[in-house]
């Protein structure tokens, strides 16, 4: 008999490869065993996911850290742990869009007199999951420099406690905004609070992981916040100047200037009429 996953020869009393660690399945798959095999993995109290959940709240720096100093089989790896917040996000978007669309109004979060066009949204819906893994290198990238002069860390292990960090935050607050928004509440107002509360849970983490003073995390919080205004600057600028390169903010423009001419004209037959 030999391993169905490395191909190393096995005793018939084996019940693991001492290999590769596989376990050793013989008999067929059926309802039952996946059932065993789906609870065994996700439902245990012991299992991974749920004791790097848990330990992600309480000592951070014990999943994090000891991701980056080597430890591997205690905790979920940062990649795993990104799938999953991935997949749950996903599957939160589809739920809002499918069953509750009205909880993405941006205009509920806006004045009165400035109705917004949100079509343009769906793109970043339909490619949000590459959309924030393009995002993690920028938020690695702006945690490295908030922390220049404290060399701890490099720029792949800031990537590492970023993927962490905002996988965490993003499995905590699914079911906390798919219940708020089932009971009536805006998707963007909660996003208001949610960044709040990632911003404290990231201040958090490095308090943890460093250690800093209660005055250096605040400082450091600042610094990190302001790195972002600049980054956010910057992406304005670069965004500006291909928009002014291919004519697309003549016909921006072009647009709201017929949009003001329709609700003016609007206004007035109103005025008008009443």
């Amino acid at each position: 008999m030999e391993c169905k996953n490395c191909r190393n020869t096995l005793n018939s009393q084996d019940h693991f490869c001492n290999v590769c660690g596989a376990k050793i399945v013989t008999s067929r798959l059926t309802l039952r065993h996946f059932w065993h095999e789906f609870s065994e993995r996700f439902l245990n109290i012991d299992n991974t996911f749920l004791k790097t959940y848990k330990t992600l709240f309480v000592k951070p720096e014990e999943v994090i850290g000891g991701y980056i100093e080597g430890v591997r089989k205690k905790f979920l790896p940062a990649v795993s742990y990104f799938t999953i917040a991935i997949t749950l996000t996903g599957f939160q978007i589809f739920f809002i869009r499918k069953f509750f669309p009205e909880a993405l109004d941006l205009n509920a979060i806006l004045p009165e007199n400035n109705p917004t066009d949100m079509s343009y949204m769906d793109w970043v819906y339909d490619y949000f999951s590459i959309l924030t893994l393009l995002n993690l290198p920028v938020y690695a990238l702006m945690s490295k420099l908030t922390f220049t002069g404290k060399s701890k860390y490099n720029y792949v292990e800031h990537l590492v406690i970023m993927t962490y960090i905002f996988s965490h935050y993003s499995i905590t607050s699914v079911f906390i905004t798919m219940t708020s928004i089932a009971l009536g509440a805006n998707f963007y107002t909660l996003g208001i609070y949610a960044m709040i509360a990632l911003a404290l849970y990231t201040a958090y983490c490095y308090k943890r992981l460093f250690p800093l003073s209660v005055k250096e995390i605040i400082w450091r919080t600042l610094l990190f916040l302001g790195v972002g205004l600049v980054f956010m600057l910057i992406f304005v600028i670069v965004q500006l100047v291909i928009m002014l390169m291919t004519g697309k903010f003549e016909e921006i423009m072009e647009a709201q200037k017929a949009q003001q001419e329709v609700s003016y004209i609007a206004s007035s037959i109103i005025n008008w009429t009443s």
